[in-house]
């Protein structure tokens, strides 16, 4: 019997992963892994290790998550030691849970590996921290994907009344639906709100605006996943600590002289 690490690769930038998560993939004969692992993670891995794409988009499932299930159980029941790679933290919003599950049925030893997640990550390179003592003393950490309706209505109301800072992932397809519910259960129109797309790689790009605002400038400056949204006031930092934009800015100026 071989063994399953379930791995959270990070939000993109590849030295974000964690000591033990790179030495999972030097260590695996097998790796299974998602769209938005940064590919250079893979040059690690053994050059006989089987490197097999699970990626999905939104809306295409490129491999079902019961075809994932299949591999993992298939490759760590010939013996093999399995790296599962997956974007950001296995356990939020990754469907790790249910890969642990499936694993736990057929008594495939397997372990979990934290990985630093995108939603606290991304907002950090942007220069928004998630909590701060003058801003924010709670967070929550939203799916934004699903289709927002009436059965939303509970959830919605708690987090506009109950939370300082809001972190949606997958939110972009919905993001008028999103900022109506937000203002229609209490959040001020005002309130600020940053969209940072591909958040920790080069092509990082970041968009402020407010609820009232935000569907509107989004429109004239094209926003697509994957991206990050936060709402709350801890995005009036951005201003003045996006360190990680004003060093890319810095790096092109230099490049160009």
């Amino acid at each position: 019997m071989g063994k399953v690490y379930l791995v959270g690769a990070g939000p993109g930038d590849p030295e974000l992963i964690t000591v033990k998560g790179l030495r999972c993939i030097q260590q695996a004969d097998v790796i299974l892994y998602d769209r938005l692992i940064n590919e250079q993670l893979l040059s690690f891995a053994k050059r006989d290790a089987d490197l097999i794409y699970c990626g999905k988009l939104p809306d295409y499932h490129t491999m079902k998550q019961e075809t994932i299930h299949h591999f993992l159980v298939k490759y760590a029941k010939k013996g093999k030691i399995v790296t599962r790679l997956k974007g950001g933290d296995p356990f939020l919003f990754g469907r790790g849970g249910e890969e642990a599950q499936a694993l736990m049925k057929h008594d495939i030893p397997f372990e979990i590996v934290p990985g630093v997640t995108s939603g606290i990550a991304v907002p950090a390179y942007a220069g928004i921290p998630v909590t701060h003592r003058d801003f924010s003393g709670s967070v929550a950490f939203v799916t934004g994907h699903r289709r927002i309706d009436a059965t939303d209505a509970v959830q919605w109301e708690h987090l506009a009344k109950g939370v300082d800072t809001l972190v949606i992932y997958m939110g972009v397809k919905h993001l008028s639906s999103i900022c109506k519910q937000l203002q229609r259960y209490g959040k001020r129109p005002q309130t600020p709100v940053a969209i940072i797309q591909w958040g920790t790689l080069p092509e990082q790009k970041t968009v402020v605006a407010t609820l009232q605002t935000i569907v509107d400038v989004v429109k004239k400056q094209p926003i697509s996943n994957p991206s990050i949204i936060i709402v709350g006031e801890v995005v009036q930092l951005h201003e003045h600590l996006q360190w990680f934009e004003t060093m890319l800015e810095e790096k092109m100026v230099h490049g160009m002289r």
